[in-house]
């Protein structure tokens, strides 16, 4: 396994068809799948030459935690799909990477067991229920068993038409649960089957998420969990701007990984714009389609903190659980590490918005 992409493969091979699906797949035609990920290949590094780079620190700062280097991992949900170790395993490739896992609301594994998994700081990715009395006690044992910052997802009011789950009629196994959903209601704990033309996860969110969210629920969430909020599923800098003036800590540029809105704009082009509204107010985190370590290179020098991945983590964990998520991580250091080297950077703070065109 020399690059993320043999691990695609090889997950591919091992994964059945509905679990394939719904990790791989992106939404209608899956043009803002694939158009995340040829965005970062047209940008292009201008590197530096005659620089000492003997020595690298491949270190940032994300919300005051130290993390070997500008890389976090996505929120993915129901893991289990993909080993049955799930979430704990990834929490503990995470730790042993030195960064920061972001743990689903949609996780197969509650909250509290991938905490109690964790050596390293862990941060949750909330979706908002319709029963706020739920969200509240939800976000309180967020707080009490030790996350540390909330990840608020934005940009799904509704799911997006994800038409390989669909055609798979895609639900989740009768011996998995969503984990953290159980408390919210005995019944959503088991996902819905698939029928009339609707996956299991379309009518798990139906009956269960709020499609009413604003920026006041930045800062309802902060208020209720006592906890840094940051906000997921923004392209456009004036949403970033009413998220930062509602209390956002950070901003994570996202389309949700292609699985929302297809012809959305891919996030390499909306970093840029957001990263300049946001200036030094909130720290700004991108995902889609980060493949390479030039990528997290590439998204720095745009304004990023870090990046988040997510499916290459999945494709890791499904081909040999924990050390296969592991090695994932390490490859994309490594990668991140040599390029920093080839571009004249002996710093993370070195990368700079000139070096990419």
């Amino acid at each position: 396994m020399l690059n993320v992409f043999d691990f695609e493969r090889a997950a591919g091979e091992r994964l059945d068809a509905a679990s394939w699906g719904y990790y791989a797949g992106g939404a209608g035609d899956e043009v803002t799948l694939r158009e995340n990920r040829d965005a970062w290949d047209r940008l292009a590094i201008r590197y530096r030459t005659m620089v000492d780079v003997a020595e690298r620190d491949t270190s940032t700062v994300a919300l005051g935690a130290r993390i070997a280097f500008p890389l976090l991992i996505a929120p993915t949900a129901m893991q289990c799909l993909a080993h049955p170790d799930g979430e704990l395993a990834t929490v503990r490739a995470a730790g042993a990477a030195g960064t920061i896992m972001v743990v689903s609301t949609t996780a197969t594994t509650s909250l509290e067991d991938v905490r109690a998994a964790a050596t390293s700081p862990t941060w949750f990715q909330l979706y908002v229920y319709k029963d706020r009395g739920a969200t509240a006690e939800m976000l309180q044992r967020v707080a009490a068993c030790g996350y540390t910052a909330v990840v608020l997802t934005v940009d799904a009011p509704l799911l997006g038409r994800r038409e390989r789950d669909i055609r798979n009629a895609f639900s989740l196994p009768p011996h998995l649960k969503i984990a953290n959903a159980v408390r919210a209601g005995s019944a959503h704990g088991n996902m819905p089957l698939a029928a009339n033309g609707e996956s299991g996860l379309t009518k798990h969110l139906q009956s269960l998420h709020d499609v009413q969210i604003t920026p006041r629920d930045v800062t309802w969430v902060h208020e209720v969990s006592g906890l840094p909020v940051l906000v997921k599923g923004v392209v456009r800098a004036d949403d970033a701007v009413r998220a930062v003036e509602h209390g956002a800590a950070g901003i994570v540029v996202s389309n949700h990984g292609g699985r929302q809105l297809d012809s959305a704009i891919a996030t390499a082009r909306a970093l840029p714009e957001v990263a300049d509204a946001i200036g030094d107010r909130a720290e700004v985190y991108v995902d889609g389609g980060v493949r390479r370590g030039t990528d997290v290179l590439k998204a720095v020098a745009l304004g990023a903190r870090a990046v988040m991945v997510g499916r290459p983590v999945l494709w890791g964990l499904a081909v040999d659980g924990e050390r296969g998520a592991s090695q994932v991580l390490q490859l994309l250091h490594s990668e991140f590490d040599l390029a920093m080297a080839l571009s004249g950077c002996a710093t993370v703070s070195a990368i700079t918005r000139d070096m990419v065109v």
